[in-house]
């Protein structure tokens, strides 16, 4: 079977904190290896337009790694926006109008848990998530009641394989206490 790639990345909360700090950094990188040829929309409801978003992914590579100009000039190039509120369909129908020929994007939910429903109907709704794959960022439920509830609307817009669950914050003690004892505790 044949490997599709994803021919644009969409980012949910890309005003927020964990783009300042995580995404923008690993952007411009992917850019700077010429990784990233697709068109790369964020999308918040912050009141903001392109040039602010611009900024801020400025601010954010200056403050998190250092501004590389090749990779921070094609980053910017292929930067879009839409402000819309994630509740609304107009803000998805901006976004699949944006989208235009794109057939697989990447749906990255970089958002706060509780708008990961609304997101993912909406994407559905709207028809953004035909072909395309998700990725949803940090905690999957609070609880197992809540993550079989999460699963439920995740599988009505994306198939399993299409869905990527990550938290940055999941392995991290366990792999620290994991390298202090491997590194600490030699045998002599």
């Amino acid at each position: 079977m044949a490997q599709i790639s994803s021919d644009a990345l969409v980012f949910f909360g890309a005003t927020g904190d964990l783009a300042h700090k995580k995404i923008f950094p690993a952007l411009q990188k992917l850019a700077q290896r010429d990784r990233l040829g697709i068109p790369v929309i964020g999308v918040a409801k912050s009141g903001w337009n392109l040039e602010q978003l611009k900024d801020r992914a400025k601010n954010s590579v200056e403050k998190y790694g250092g501004v590389d100009p090749k990779g921070f000039s094609k980053l910017i190039s292929s930067l879009k926006y839409i402000d819309g509120d994630y509740g609304d369909p107009a803000t998805f129908a901006k976004l699949r109008q944006e989208l235009g020929p794109s057939r697989h994007p990447l749906h990255y939910l970089a958002v706060p848990p509780f708008l990961f429903p609304g997101v993912l109907t909406q994407l559905h709704a709207s028809g953004c998530a035909a072909g395309g794959r998700v990725v949803i960022e940090k905690p999957f439920g609070h609880d197992l009641a809540s993550a079989r509830v999460l699963n439920e609307v995740v599988h009505t817009a994306f198939a399993e394989e299409n869905v990527f669950r990550i938290d940055h914050f999941l392995g991290k003690n366990a792999v620290q206490n994991l390298l202090y004892f491997r590194f600490a505790n030699s045998l002599s």
